[in-house]
Formats: structure tokens, sequence, C-alpha cells
């Protein structure tokens, strides 16, 4: 696979570029939030509701990451804030999460709108980020996220344990000093902890950080609709 590149793998398009498949998807995501309602665990659930629609490695990740309990879509829900309230906050923005979020979406690859309202994707880090042709591409978005909204600081916080994570960092603070932001970047060996342990608002798609988070904003969902991106966008609900 290229890796300048954050596009689909060979073969996403037979597992999701048909009506066919997004319906037994839809039904699947049903299914799952049923028994997640229910409290059975999240590994037994989608082993048996991949088996019951004979789901390939790839859309039981979806499966996954677009379903939750009816519980947890209502308290993400009761936490999500509008734009008007992010003037002159400070937010945390979970940067590999974001990131290649963002690349995915704008190299054409799939992209899924969970039962929580909030987008995914199937890439990963894998220990490794490297950069891609739309990484510049993906930090002017969110620069034109912070400036038009008039967010008082943003910090990007990357896992240390991940290679690259220091030049990733470096990039994104040469791009605010150039473009005159108030912008800060750090590591952290736990991000996922530290944001949801966060008193400040939140950007992110990761389920557990919106589960144990304070306050958390849907950037992807406003880009999609704020800059009208083309989005190769699959709705699972």
């Amino acid at each position: 696979m290229n890796n300048r590149n954050r596009g689909k793998n060979t073969g996403d398009d037979n597992l999701f570029g048909s009506e066919k498949q997004i319906s037994k998807l839809k039904l699947a995501v049903q299914d799952m939030q049923y028994l997640l309602t229910r409290g059975y665990a999240e590994k037994a659930s989608s082993e048996l509701v991949g088996n019951r629609y004979r789901l390939k490695t790839r859309q039981i990740q979806v499966l996954r990451g677009a379903s939750a309990s009816d519980i947890q879509i209502h308290n993400r829900k009761l936490k999500q804030l509008n734009v008007p309230d992010l003037k002159d906050k400070t937010i945390y923005l979970d940067g590999f999460n974001v990131l290649i979020l963002l690349e995915s979406l704008l190299s054409d690859a799939y992209i899924f709108e969970g039962a929580d309202g909030c987008f995914r994707d199937l890439s990963g880090v894998h220990g490794t980020y490297k950069r891609v042709n739309q990484t510049l591409k993906a930090i002017e978005l969110v620069a034109g996220f912070f400036q038009k909204n008039l967010v008082q600081k943003l910090v990007w916080v990357f896992d240390q344990p991940v290679s690259n994570s220091g030049r990733i960092k470096q990039i994104i603070l040469d791009f605010a000093l150039e473009n005159k932001l108030n912008w800060e970047a750090e590591l952290q060996y736990n991000p996922d902890k530290f944001l949801a342990e966060s008193s400040e608002i939140i950007i992110s798609s990761d389920a557990w950080i919106l589960d144990h988070c304070k306050e958390w904003f849907n950037l992807i969902g406003y880009l999609i609709q704020e800059e009208k991106l083309s989005v190769n966008l699959i709705k699972t609900r």
C-alpha cells in the first residue's frame, strides 16, 4: 500500500461499496446496539453479530467503531458542545485520532458515521506515524476552524510511544508559528487517559475518551458541513 496516501484498502469497495453491504452493516449495528444496551460485552457481541451477518474483519472493525449502547449514546450527546460554546476556550485535540481521520477523509477512504454521530475511519497508527500528501491540508482545516470560531488556545496531544510523534509535534508547532496561531503540542505516554481526565473541552472520536471526558466537540462533523468536504461517507444508523 502506498504510504503517501491514506486511502482505501484493496477490497474496501467490495466490503462497503454496495447498497447490499451497507444495509447489512446497518442491521448489524442495530443488533450490536441492542446487545450492548443489555450489558453484553463488546467482544462477544461483535463476534456474535459478525457471525450472524458473515462479516469480514474490516466490517467487524467498523461494527465495533460505529456501535454503542443507548446509555453511551445518551451520555455522549449530553456532553457534546456546539460551536458558540467554543469561543475564548482552550481545547485539547486528540492528535493522531483527528489527523489520521482527516487524512483518510481527504484521501477518499471510507468514513463511517456511528450511532453516536461521530465519524471514524479504518486507518490506524500501528506504532509509526507517516506523513502523507493530505497532512498539511488536514492541519489547515483545523486552523480554519480555530480561527473562525475564536477559540482561545488549541493543544494537540500526541502519543509519545508512537514513532515520529516528535516530528509531527514539530510540524504542528512550526505551522502555528508561521500562521501566528495560539497552539501548543505535547507528547503524552497515555494520551487517552490524559484527555479523558482533562477539565478542558476535548476533540476526539475515540469512544473511550468520549465516555470519560467532561465535554467534547464533533470537529469532523463540523468540518464536513462547514467546509462542504467531499466525503466517501457511510451512515451506519
